[in-house]
């Protein structure tokens, strides 16, 4: 699948971020922005439960601190 590119606390924002507008999806009126925090909000906790965002990859961002097992 894709590679782990995102760090623990970015992970845990995104996390928050998802949960916050799952709520709000269940609050909201009916509208396009009720729908619209729907897929952002899952896709949100998606990137979030696989530790890894396929913009940061086309971007070449990485936040995750990983140690080298490479000898260097």
């Amino acid at each position: 699948m894709f590679a782990k590119n995102m760090g623990q606390t970015d992970r845990i924002i995104r996390a928050i971020v998802g949960i916050v507008l799952l709520i709000a999806f269940f609050s909201m009126a009916a509208g396009v922005l009720k729908w619209i925090a729907l897929v952002v909000g899952i896709v949100m906790l998606a990137t979030a439960a696989m530790g890894s965002c396929p913009p940061y990859a086309l971007l070449g961002i990485n936040t995750c601190k990983m140690r080298q097992t490479d000898g260097e």
